[in-house]
């Protein structure tokens, strides 16, 4: 992430950064794994690459994907492509040394220091034929909202291959700042039309006619992430991400992809970098208070209670699948499988509810599959 950037955000990620991170890491892999195939080739785009890796050693965004790739290709599994840019002159110092690190390994890692947009055309002739992943994670406003639409559904296919999937940074905090400002004696009519080019329009500015209300950047965000999946035709996500419990997004993650297995995969991988979260969060108040419970032990939800509850809900999901009367994958209906659950649990909550259904004899025969989520499932035959 560019920051302009202060030697303090690298210094050690923020709560914020590590919820965003561990996401990262764990749907990366199975990114190419689902599209390289063995032996297969995937590009990659991370737009706001910032330092790749924070003084205490832990890693960002490109240092964590880098190592997926030098993974990948050690085992001959996928080969990546991956590009960086980052704007900031001291921050790309420190990420060209980290891209020489893993090119001299054999990966095919470029870093270039501008803006992204000046890279685009270089990434698409790399990923023509290939799938292609876009990580655009800036500190402010994202990308205008045409451009975006350009990349991912014209100068993209928006047929099933090659797969283009996206993890877009959208920036709550200039959505409140703008907006709670737009109709102010002190408001700039030219932060107004920055947004105004983000969003797609002057639809945002309806939900701050009466000044900043509580829920506007909300609404803003909802409706931004439907607008971008009806004009690319891709089921998007977004995602919340706050510096703490309570606490007001500082921005929320928008996941686009066209293929029902990345949304099964993006809603397992969310569930488990929520828990990753709440132990930074404790981690956090432990290292600042020496309360025998922390603040956020008694906020946060009980994991097991939580699958214990949802496990009833997602068998009756499915059950109401079932009464079609004919056989389906899970994977095919992920939302109706989930329902309110989906990013909340990880998918061997699917697993257990599986069970539960056959145990009553609502199932024939459940074959076996290398993931939960190809299981084809089929309503027993009752005599």
């Amino acid at each position: 992430m560019s920051k302009g950037t202060s030697g303090e955000y690298w210094a050690e990620p923020a709560l914020p950064s590590v919820f965003k991170h561990d996401l990262l890491s764990r749907y990366i892999p199975k990114f190419g794994g689902m599209t390289g195939s063995q032996g297969g080739e995937v590009v990659y785009l991370d737009g706001y690459a910032g330092e790749g890796r924070y003084l205490n050693g832990e890693l960002g965004s490109a240092a964590r994907v880098l190592k997926v790739a030098a993974d990948h290709q050690s085992k001959g599994l996928v080969r990546w492509t991956c590009f960086f840019a980052e704007r900031s002159a001291e921050s790309f110092i420190q990420l060209e040394a980290l891209v020489e690190e893993y090119r001299s390994r054999g990966v095919d890692a470029r870093a270039f220091r501008g803006d992204v947009l000046g890279l685009f055309d270089q990434v698409l002739a790399a990923a023509e034929g290939r799938p292609l992943f876009l990580f655009l994670d800036p500190c402010g406003l994202a990308l205008p909202f045409d451009g975006l639409v350009e990349v991912l559904a014209h100068r993209r296919t928006t047929a099933a291959w090659p797969p283009t999937e996206l993890l877009l940074n959208f920036s709550m905090m200039a959505v409140r700042r703008i907006g709670g400002n737009s109709h102010s004696p002190k408001g700039n009519e030219k932060t107004n039309e920055r947004l105004d080019a983000v969003c797609g329009g002057v639809w945002w500015r309806q939900y701050f006619a009466d000044g900043y209300t509580q829920d506007a950047d909300e609404k803003v965000a909802a409706e931004y992430s439907t607008r971008l999946g009806s004009e690319t035709g891709m089921r998007m996500v977004s995602v919340p991400v706050t510096k703490g419990p309570g606490q007001k997004a500082v921005y929320n993650l928008v996941f686009g992809t066209r293929s029902n297995h990345g949304l099964w995969v993006f809603g397992d991988a969310h569930a488990r970098a929520r828990d990753t979260w709440w132990k930074g969060v404790e981690l956090q108040e432990e290292a600042t208070d020496n309360a025998l419970f922390t603040l956020a032990t008694m906020q946060r939800p009980d994991p097991a209670k939580v699958q214990q509850e949802a496990v009833p809900a997602i068998a009756e999901n499915i059950r109401t699948l079932l009464q079609r009367g004919r056989p389906f994958r899970l994977v095919d209906h992920t939302v109706q499988v989930f329902g309110d659950y989906f990013g909340q649990v990880p998918e061997t909550v699917v697993g257990k509810a599986v069970r539960q259904l056959h145990a009553a004899g609502l199932l024939a025969n459940v074959g076996k599959a290398s993931r939960i989520k190809n299981l084809e499932l089929r309503p027993s035959i009752r005599r």
